[in-house]
């Protein structure tokens, strides 16, 4: 699979691997942004892509800025679908408790590319039946 990627801003950071086998390339601010406690802001890449028939990408936050200063991908996951070729922006949250400075060419985010199904929908008069059946919200326990 190749993803084409047009930076729209020239100093635009392409997404990176940090780590060969790594799942997500780095997503980087295109334009510096500050986030009080509680706020969220649309944040800029710079960058559009174009994915191909069957693929998405899908934009997830950083363990590291989640942890250490409470920042987070609002729409977690971000879907950017293959028809899409608008630049790439962010929701950005602030859940932490001191403002938060996102500088210019930093990461913000990290965006995963994968494959589609595109499933025929059936209606139908029953399901059929399994073990679990309508269990959910912590039918196998909690401890």
């Amino acid at each position: 699979m190749k993803v084409r990627i047009q930076r729209i801003d020239g100093s635009a950071r392409m997404p990176e691997m940090a780590h060969p086998g790594d799942s997500g390339f780095d997503l980087f601010a295109s334009e510096t942004v500050s986030l009080k406690p509680g706020e969220r802001k649309l944040v800029p890449t710079g960058i559009k892509v174009s994915l191909p028939a069957g693929f998405e990408a899908q934009v997830r936050p950083k363990s590291g800025l989640a942890l250490k200063h409470g920042i987070s991908v609002l729409n977690t996951p971000g879907t950017i679908d293959s028809g899409y070729r608008g630049e790439i922006k962010v929701i950005l949250v602030n859940l932490g408790e001191q403002e938060y400075k996102v500088e210019k060419g930093k990461k913000i985010a990290q965006i995963v590319f994968a494959r589609v199904e595109c499933p025929e929908i059936a209606e139908v008069s029953e399901l059929d039946e399994t073990k679990r059946n309508e269990g959910g919200f912590g039918s196998t326990g909690l401890g």
